[in-house]
């Protein structure tokens, strides 16, 4: 019984790089040196292993998801990104209604421009509401900072006061939302703000 008792605590200090004729080595004085960038040293054995463990740092990788691919009359990419930008899940399907509506899910596109089938600006049907910005075509009258009607809103709360940054899909978003705290789906109604069309 004693036999492997010693036998086990052997096979454990031999895993450990401890074994019964290895001499422990003193520790060079410090206080002399300069500072080290190689501060766990190879030991041999269970410190081999352990400065193997803390020399290795792995790559860091970032993997950023693709951009989606905009196709005229596809929305099914806006769900995610409503979301993110903090619409609520039951307000997605009449925002999907209106971003269809509005722009076709292309969130360059401006007021009377036609678009091809890959969303790209492809010259104007009309140019009467070139202000109408990006996929919920916000309207000028929310973000000009000068407007004579309205507050410029989406200008004074969120510091959009001109039409590009409102060609991002996100930001477009999150303008909407805070256009719909307002007001709600009112203005994106077809019928001057009423709740039937005659």
């Amino acid at each position: 019984m004693h036999f492997i008792i010693k036998l086990t605590i052997a096979f454990a200090l031999s895993a450990i790089g401890v074994g019964v004729s290895q001499i422990p080595q003193p520790l060079p004085d410090m206080s002399t040196t300069t500072p080290t960038y190689k501060p766990y040293e190879a030991l041999g054995g269970f410190g081999q292993v352990m400065a193997d463990i803390y020399r290795y740092v792995p790559p860091v990788t970032t993997t950023t998801p693709p951009a989606p691919i905009y196709r005229h009359g596809d929305c099914s990419w806006l769900p995610a990104l409503a979301l993110q930008a903090g619409w609520q899940p039951e307000q997605i399907p009449q925002l999907l209604k209106i971003s269809a509506r509005e722009s076709g899910c292309c969130p360059r596109r401006i007021g009377g421009q036609k678009v091809l089938p890959d969303c790209t600006p492809n010259g104007f049907a009309e140019t009467t509401h070139l202000s109408d910005s990006g996929l919920m075509m916000i309207n000028g009258v929310h973000w000009k900072p000068d407007h004579a009607q309205y507050d410029g809103l989406i200008c004074k709360q969120m510091g959009i006061c001109t039409q590009e940054p409102l060609l991002d899909a996100f930001t477009n978003l999150r303008a909407a939302l805070l256009i719909y705290s307002r007001v709600g789906w009112s203005a994106w109604d077809m019928c001057n703000r009423t709740k039937t069309c005659k």
